[in-house]
C-alpha cells in the first residue's frame, strides 16, 4: 500500500495510534496488554469508501430514512451531511464487518450544488466523535439527475447547458463574496457575512475539492472545464465513461472515484458502465479510488468491487490501493488513515486472505486501536 511490506511482522498500537512496526516487538512494550496472534493473515489498513451515502440513506427504513437530497431548491451549498447521518444505520455494522473503517459521506445528486461532505470513521454512536474531516468536499452534480428532478417539474435546470450555467453563476457570486470579504478585512472594515456564501470559502481557498457527480464523458469534461475556470480542486466521482477520455482526465491532473460498477445500467448516461474503467485510468496515470456509492451497491461489497476491477485490468496492488491509500489521499485524510505507518490512526483490518477474493473473511476490525469486530464472537 504505502511504505514497506512485511511477510512477517508485529504492529504495536497505543492511545489509538500506530506506535511501532517491526519484525519483532517485545511484549513488555505493549502497554494495554492485548495481543492478537494472526499468523498467516493479511494485516491491512482499514478499508475506505471514498463516496457514499451511508447513514443518510438508511437501510430498512424506506423513504422516511432517505435524507440524501434536498429536492426543492437546486443550489444548496450550505447544507451539511453531518446534520443528517444516523450512526444507528445498520449499514455501519456491515461496513465494520467487512473491514471498512472510514467513509466519505455526503448528499446525493439531485441538485446542481448538493452540499457538504464529511469524512468519518464507521464506529461510534455520536457523529461528532466520528468525524475526521468536516467539511471534506462540496458536492456538485451534472447530467440526468438534476435535469430529472427539476426539469420534469418545469423548473431550472432542464438541460445540461443550464446545469453548467447555474454552477458558474453560483461560483462567480461566491468568488465575488470571497474577494469582497478579503478586501474588507485587509482594510479593517466591517463585513456582513452571508451564511449561504461562507460555505464556499474552503473550496475557493482550495482546502477542499468540489466533488463532481459525472457519468458521461461530456459531463466529466464540463466539470474539468469549470474547475479550471475558477482554479478549484476537483474529484471526478463515478466517472463512468472515464475510460473513453483517459488522456484528457490525466491531463487535467484530477483524480477519479470509480463506481458503483456493481449496479445496473439503469440510465442512459451509464450505458458504458464497465469494471475496466478503473484499470484504463490507472494505466493512463490517473489516481483512482473505488466506491460502492452505498446504498446503490452495498458498502460491504467494497473489497469485491475492487477485486473485479483488479481482474478487469486494475491489478491486485492498485486494487488494494484504490480502497486504502489512494482513497485517503483523494479525500485529503492520508495523514491519518489509508496506510499502516507510525503515527497514523490505528485503523486496521485483518483478513484470512486477500479481501478482494470472494471467500475471504474479515477476522478483526480495529478502529482507533480498539477491536470493534472479531469474527470468532460475531
Amino acid at each position: 500500500m504505502a511504505g514497506a511490506a512485511y511477510e512477517s511482522a508485529c504492529l504495536l498500537t497505543e492511545n489509538g495510534k500506530i506506535k511501532k512496526i517491526a519484525e519483532r516487538i517485545e511484549e513488555k512494550e505493549n502497554a494495554d496488554g492485548v495481543v492478537l496472534d494472526v499468523k498467516g493473515a493479511w494485516v491491512l489498513p482499514g478499508l475506505i469508501d471514498a463516496h457514499s451515502h451511508i447513514g443518510i440513506f438508511e437501510e430498512k427504513k424506506g423513504k422516511i430514512g432517505d435524507n440524501s437530497n434536498e429536492t426543492t431548491e437546486p443550489i444548496t451549498p450550505y447544507i451539511k451531511a453531518l446534520d443528517a447521518i444516523n450512526p444507528m444505520d445498520a449499514a455501519f455494522h456491515s461496513a465494520i464487518k467487512a473491514g471498512v473503517t472510514s467513509v466519505m459521506v455526503g448528499p446525493g445528486s439531485s441538485n446542481v450544488v448538493g452540499g457538504q461532505f464529511v469524512f468519518i470513521k464507521t464506529n461510534g454512536r455520536c457523529i461528532d466523535e466520528m468525524v475526521v474531516l468536516e467539511p471534506a468536499a462540496m458536492k456538485v452534480a451534472f447530467g440526468e439527475n438534476p435535469i430529472t428532478n427539476y426539469g420534469g417539474n418545469n423548473q431550472m435546470p432542464s438541460s445540461r447547458m443550464t446545469i453548467a450555467a447555474m454552477l458558474r453563476e453560483e461560483l462567480f457570486e461566491a468568488k465575488r463574496y470571497f474577494e469582497s470579504k478579503k478586501a474588507a478585512l485587509e482594510n479593517g472594515k466591517d463585513f456582513e457575512e452571508d451564511f449561504r456564501k461562507e460555505c464556499w470559502l474552503p473550496v475557493l481557498r482550495k482546502e477542499i475539492p468540489i466533488k463532481a457527480h459525472a457519468h458521461r464523458a461530456d459531463d466529466i469534461l464540463t466539470a474539468i472545464r469549470i474547475a479550471k475556470l475558477f482554479d478549484l480542486n476537483l474529484t471526478l466521482d463515478h466517472c463512468t465513461e472515464g475510460h473513453l477520455i483517459a488522456g484528457e482526465i490525466k491531463a487535467s491532473g484530477f483524480p477519479a472515484i470509480i463506481g458503483p460498477s456493481l449496479a445496473s445500467k439503469n440510465k442512459t448516461e451509464t450505458q458504458y458502465l464497465d469494471f475496466k474503467t478503473a484499470g484504463v485510468l490507472a494505466k493512463a496515470g490517473v489516481k483512482v479510488a473505488i466506491t460502492t456509492d452505498h446504498p446503490v451497491s452495498l458498502i460491504q461489497c467494497l473489497p469485491l468491487c475492487a477485486g473485479i476491477a483488479a481482474k478487469e485490468g486494475l491489478g491486485i496492488e492498485e486494487g488494494l490501493r484504490a480502497i486504502t491509500i489512494n482513497a485517503a489521499e483523494i479525500c485529503n485524510v492520508a495523514s491519518r488513515v489509508g496506510s499502516l505507518e507510525v503515527g497514523k490512526d490505528a485503523d486496521i483490518a485483518i483478513f484470512d486472505g486477500n479481501p478482494m477474493e470472494t471467500f475471504t473473511s474479515c477476522l478483526y476490525t480495529i478502529i482507533d486501536g480498539k477491536i470493534v469486530y472479531r469474527a470468532d464472537s460475531a
